[in-house]
């Protein structure tokens, strides 16, 4: 299939948010809460390239709760469409941007323009936001610990949280972003 055929088979975001039941307030809070710089000269260059965003995103996924709501204010500033689809329902795509050639790590951004021709990619994270998640990773017991479970649940929590409110992880994002679009 090509991405134009992707993008057709993708849902608009306000159906991918209507359908999301684990992230979907910590999604919501983020797109309400982040505010988009003062950036016209970006905004504008964006907007002359008419570009659309594919994102492979699953609704479980505590860095697409995050991401995705960035990219929808980005979107919403610069009238640019953007077509969700489940990553697990769409293997076939998110085979063919795998991180480090191995990993299914979303949310992944794909950037078409008029002809359906890939522009950009982003994803999974920005840097910052990966060095975040190693350091804190880091802490883990080894997998055969008899706590690894309980203690990896807390870090999961943990970063949920911190993606939630930590506003500089937003202000990362959108960072990577528009050099990702520059």
């Amino acid at each position: 299939m090509s991405l134009e055929q992707w993008f057709k088979k993708g849902m608009d975001p306000d159906e991918y948010i209507e359908s999301m039941e684990q992230h979907k307030e910590n999604l919501l809070h983020v797109y309400d809460n982040f505010l988009l710089p003062q950036d016209e000269a970006f905004f504008n260059k964006l907007r002359d390239k008419k570009l659309r965003g594919i994102v492979i995103t699953e609704d479980w996924c505590g860095d697409a709760m995050m991401n995705v709501p960035i990219l929808f204010r980005i979107a919403q500033e610069t009238n640019m469409d953007i077509k969700l689809l489940p990553r697990d329902q769409n293997l076939e795509l998110m085979d063919q941007y795998l991180t480090n050639g191995t990993a299914r790590s979303i949310p992944i951004f794909i950037f078409i323009n008029n002809d359906g021709e890939e522009v950009a990619k982003w994803g999974p994270r920005a840097k910052e936001i990966q060095d975040f998640i190693d350091n804190s990773r880091a802490g883990l017991p080894d997998k055969e610990a008899a706590d690894f479970e309980e203690k990896q649940k807390e870090l999961f929590t943990f970063i949920t949280k911190a993606y939630r409110e930590n506003t500089d992880f937003w202000d990362e994002v959108y960072q990577s972003l528009k050099q990702a679009l520059s």
